[in-house]
């Protein structure tokens, strides 16, 4: 700081040589009390900056000043054109639904928010519309326009269960009146991802989660040789899963294959993904490549209890020892029994003691039977999958309550179903297709994370 007062002295004086005299002294008076002179120049800016505190603390208080509303009016140009022009905009409204078996055309219609007898009779008479509308559970659609007057309608469903087509109604109006066309289209495939954890079910926690049916009974037959759903799950069990659903129109029609899933069940955790070799027919396996399915399901019904096995036994009615050929499965009438197997039924219909009955060939001598069922729903010289329902739960026959028989049987001699079961293995896979198999994992962990966060933030 006294450098630069000396420099201002020295600016000062080649400006005014008449004070030289005067700067002369004051320069040896710095050179003599520098400490001095810092402490005065110190306490004229802390004077000054104490003065300058002062005088603004003495200004108003900001929130003891008025408030002061201005208004600006704003011109929008043309604002009646523009009003008038919204006016004239025809707004299209879409609404959804489902039939249901007692709807009448005007039930279903005012549903939709539409009080239409012209069309009302329209679905009443045209042939079309009252095959599309005769089955419950279908997808509607209509287009409203903003006079709620009908535009178009839309009715989809699957011909059969296993169809990549699907079946549309449309019916629309047009100058002459009410047209409908049937039309068929592909469908599209997107995925979805969800999980869930077991408090008291795993068909409460699928609700839980909107996961439909058909996906948890995948989910538990992939698992069903590493997870024994009857006896070893706990609560707490956590899943997610990565699933297809097909779509007509943008609308869900099915549910697809499930594509990777992961099951936590008492601090063992289980992963799988849907792989398929080309010209080979498609499995599950983990993320190591070692193949989780099997030849056969692990029993032929998704959930139910074991009363008997393959052994002797007293019989319920006869009450003699006898030698008891097969597997009894208690389960509530109605409960849909699986073919354990890809094959060809062989038998459908009824047979003494094991009243209605279905028999599949599954090659190299192995056949399934199916006995006690409430109905059967498949035909002699059908071809069926690993999975697909052939009948229901019943007690016709020889039979105390609703349960289902289960025999496993190589060249016609009666075997222990879970012997021949837990040795059937699937084709592991090729060496070639490991590196595509490696890639398809990647994905499929990715997209498993992604489900798991779903589940976690739904528990929250």
């Amino acid at each position: 700081m006294l450098l630069a007062v000396q420099r201002l002295l020295d600016w000062v004086d080649g400006q005014h040589p008449f004070l030289t005299g005067a700067f002369d002294a004051l320069r040896r008076g710095i050179t003599r009390y520098p400490k001095t002179l810092m402490a005065s120049l110190a306490s004229l800016l802390i004077a000054g900056g104490g003065g300058a505190f002062a005088v603004a603390n003495l200004g108003p208080d900001i929130s003891d000043l008025p408030v002061v509303n201005i208004t600006t009016p704003v011109d929008i140009a043309h604002i009646q054109a523009q009003a008038a022009s919204l006016d004239l905009v025809d707004l299209q409204l879409t609404r959804t639904d489902t039939t249901r078996s007692a709807d009448t055309p005007e039930n279903l219609l005012r549903r939709l928010g539409l009080v239409d007898p012209e069309t009302a009779a329209f679905l009443r008479k045209n042939p079309l519309a009252k095959l599309a509308l005769q089955q419950a559970g279908r997808s509607v659609s209509a287009e409203v326009n903003s006079d709620q007057q009908l535009r178009s309608l839309r009715v989809r469903w699957l011909k059969n269960e296993n169809d990549t087509f699907f079946q549309r109604l449309v019916i629309k109006r047009t100058p002459q009146g009410l047209e409908a066309a049937l039309e068929a289209s592909p469908m599209n495939t997107s995925l979805r991802m969800t999980g869930g954890t077991v408090a008291r079910s795993l068909y409460d926690a699928a609700d839980e989660a909107r996961l439909p049916d058909p996906v948890i009974n995948q989910l538990t037959q992939i698992f069903s040789n590493q997870i024994d759903f009857h006896r070893t799950l706990r609560k707490g069990a956590r899943f997610s899963v990565v699933y297809e659903v097909l779509e007509a129109d943008g609308e869900p029609l099915r549910t697809g294959r499930v594509l990777s899933a992961e099951f936590t069940n008492d601090n063992q955790q289980f992963e799988a993904v849907w792989f398929q070799d080309p010209g080979q027919k498609g499995s599950y396996y983990d993320m190591e490549g070692k193949s989780l399915s099997r030849a056969y399901l692990a029993a032929p019904l998704a959930f139910s209890r074991k009363t008997s096995g393959f052994s002797m036994r007293l019989h319920p009615i006869f009450q003699t020892m006898r030698a008891h050929q097969g597997v009894d499965y208690a389960a509530p009438t109605g409960t849909p029994a699986q073919s354990v197997g890809d094959g060809v039924v062989a038998f459908a219909g009824v047979q003494g003691g094991y009243g209605n009955m279905v028999i599949v060939n599954h090659g190299g001598n192995h056949s399934t039977v199916y006995a006690h069922l409430s109905r059967i729903q498949v035909k002699k010289g059908q071809t069926v999958q690993k999975g697909q329902v052939v009948g229901a739960v019943g007690s016709t026959g020889w039979s105390t309550g609703p349960h289902l028989h289960f025999e496993f049987r190589v060249s016609g001699v009666h075997v222990d179903p879970q012997k021949i079961i837990q040795m059937a293995q699937s084709t592991p896979i090729s060496p070639a297709e490991k590196p595509r198999f490696n890639t398809l994992v990647a994905q499929a962990r990715m997209q498993l994370q992604a489900a798991a966060q779903m589940r976690e933030s739904n528990i929250q």
